[in-house]
Order: structure tokens, then C-alpha cells, then sequence
């Protein structure tokens, strides 16, 4: 890893997203992504974002969370670095706009990752009755978000659904927004040395 290079920490949620952004626009940046379970677990997120965030001590760090954690901005303050803007990972994804909207229906977003997991993630709940209490007190449906990077997670997709008790639907993105956030960031800890000038989009 080059120590004159930018280097973003962060949730590996959409990981094969930020790799294909970086790849197409030719960032000189290197990754370091953490477990995209921990958000279920605050103590494991902080100790395992901090750890990363000693380790790399004295880099140029960009971290690609949102507001996953009640002290994220303390902890990245202590660190002298900052975040991407957004709410969380699904806000950055699909903008801010879509993304409320979709809240405001009562969609419970399932991105690929979480979807491949999810028995590991719902393992704090005791009981499949409990885990569907929680859904559907104000969820209505399992919203699976599909990107230019996704590979068919339909199956585990129903799964969860199933397990819960809400339907699915689908939508389909582009990168558009989440390469928006990566710039302004990317901007933000110095573009100059980072970033081409020219935007570059990848569709859906």
C-alpha cells in the first residue's frame, strides 16, 4: 500500500460498487473495508473502525460511513478525518430524495450483502416471531436495491422476506449518485492528487 496514496476506510456494504468506481475513474486510492453487519452492533463497529482507523495513522483517510454509530463524528474527529456525506449507505446509493421517499412508504432496504447474510445479521433476535414483530411495526416491504454490480440475490432476498413477513419488490440504480458522494469527498481531502477533473458516470 503507497503512503502517498488516499486511503478510504469503510463499510463493505457496497464494496464491489467503490472498487468498480475507483477502477473506471482511476483513483489513486486504496480500500480498507470493515464487516457490513457491524452497524447491528455498536461496541463491535467502534472497535473495529477505530482499530482501522490507528493502524493507518498518519495517511490521508477518507471513510465511507454514515451515521451508523451515535459517536461516528466524535470517533473520526479524534482521527483528524471525516465521512462521506449521507445518512447511511443506502441515502448515498440512491440519493437523498429517493431514498426518503422510499422510507416514507415503509421500505425496509435489502442491498446484496445484507441479503447474503442475513441470518447472521438477525441472529440478536431471539425468534423468527420477534423478528417480525420488529418488521413489521412500521415496514411494510423488503425493498431489494440491484446496481450494475449486483449478481442475482433474489433467492435470499424472498428468504428474508419470508422471514419476516413482508413482500419484496425490487429497484434498479445506477452509480451515478454514490460516484457524487465518492467526489465530493475525494474533493474534500484534496482532490488534486485523486481525482480527474472530467466526471465519468456509470449507468445502471
Amino acid at each position: 500500500m503507497n503512503s502517498d496514496r488516499t486511503l478510504l476506510i469503510g463499510c463493505g456494504i457496497l464494496e464491489k460498487e467503490i472498487r468498480r468506481l475507483i477502477e473506471i475513474n482511476r483513483w489513486a486510492m486504496d480500500t480498507f473495508f470493515l464487516d457490513s453487519a457491524l452497524h447491528v452492533n455498536f461496541a463491535k463497529l467502534e472497535k473495529s473502525l477505530t482499530a482501522a482507523l490507528k493502524s493507518h495513522q498518519g495517511k490521508k483517510i477518507i471513510v465511507f460511513y454514515g451515521c451508523c454509530h451515535p459517536l461516528m463524528d466524535r470517533m473520526l474527529e479524534e482521527a483528524h478525518t471525516f465521512r462521506t456525506e449521507g445518512q447511511n449507505c443506502v441515502d448515498m446509493l440512491l440519493g437523498h430524495d429517493r431514498f426518503s421517499d422510499e422510507l416514507s412508504k415503509g421500505a425496509f432496504f435489502l442491498l446484496e450483502d445484507w441479503a447474503r447474510h442475513w441470518d447472521h445479521m438477525t441472529k440478536i433476535f431471539k425468534n423468527e416471531e420477534i423478528l417480525k414483530d420488529i418488521f413489521r411495526g412500521d415496514r411494510k416491504y423488503l425493498l431489494g436495491v440491484r446496481t450494475v454490480c449486483s449478481e442475482d440475490f433474489s433467492a435470499e432476498a424472498e428468504k428474508a422476506g419470508k422471514m419476516v413477513g413482508l413482500p419484496v419488490r425490487w429497484m434498479d440504480v445506477s452509480l451515478d449518485h454514490l460516484e457524487s458522494v465518492l467526489r465530493a469527498a475525494i474533493k474534500k481531502g484534496s482532490s488534486a492528487n485523486i481525482a480527474d477533473t472530467l466526471p465519468i458516470t456509470v449507468g445502471a
